[in-house]
């Protein structure tokens, strides 16, 4: 776990621009959260839910069911959770419109479901431990994400004097992830599944854990009809010819 920087103004977390899935059997490389100029967290509950919430996702990442083929001599990864792509290339979904507030592409959708259950394990954890959320805008904020409480208004832009420096860009990056991936996953369950929202996300996230979509398959097919899973995500340039190189 990074806590200390030299840079100025250092600021880490879950949406530090430098965390990502760097997971390596049971070592992980992940920012503390808040400010980095010291060893020791600024605040203790809130780096330790962050953690949490950050190791809980990206172990659900690591476990996600992957399948690999040999073409020509190399693998190809063709199977990642729920997700697919051809040989060639070819991914099975495609990407969302630029500020779409529903989701059409997979990638979003099991990041969603990840995020969804690493933020509901913080938030459990967060009552049990009596952690609540702090007084002042910025841990507040920081709390209501780790936690997957964030409200309308917390997504609404502030005035720029409200944060500084390397807080400010982690404001903004909290913000665009909570709009990009973890409303337009709660528009899709609740599109697909209202007043089941919860049995659907088990069921996506049972699936990306197994690779199988069987039972989610049906679970779709029984409310929307027939092939809802091909039909709400296949990419009409799934099966489109790949280009060959006949050079030879």
């Amino acid at each position: 776990m990074g806590a200390g920087s030299r840079r100025k103004g250092a600021f880490g977390g879950f949406h530090h621009l430098d965390q990502g899935y760097r997971h390596l059997q049971m070592f992980a490389v992940v920012t503390m959260h808040g400010p980095m100029e010291s060893g020791t967290p600024h605040r203790p509950d809130l780096a330790l839910l962050d953690l949490l919430r950050a190791y809980a996702h990206d172990c659900l990442h690591y476990g996600s069911r992957r399948r690999y083929i040999s073409v020509g001599g190399k693998p190809a990864r063709t199977q990642y959770g729920i997700n697919f792509r051809r040989p060639s290339g070819q991914p099975y979904s495609g990407a969302d419109p630029q500020g779409s507030p529903h989701t059409r592409n997979l990638g979003i959708v099991m990041e969603g479901a990840c995020d969804r259950e690493a933020r509901r394990i913080t938030r459990e954890t967060a009552i049990r431990a009596g952690i609540a959320a702090p007084d002042d805008a910025l841990g507040r904020l920081a709390f209501r994400d780790m936690t997957g409480a964030l409200s309308d208004e917390d997504v609404t832009a502030e005035p720029a004097e409200a944060h500084e420096g390397e807080a400010a860009g982690y404001v903004e990056r909290l913000r665009r992830y909570e709009t990009g991936v973890n409303r337009r996953y709660a528009y899709f369950l609740t599109e697909f599944a209202p007043g089941e929202e919860e049995d659907l996300h088990d069921l996506l996230l049972a699936a990306v854990i197994s690779g199988d979509t069987r039972g989610l398959s049906a679970w779709l097919d029984a409310r929307h009809g027939p092939g809802t899973f091909a039909g709400v995500f296949l990419s009409g340039a799934y099966f489109e010819p790949a280009a060959l190189d006949l050079s030879a």
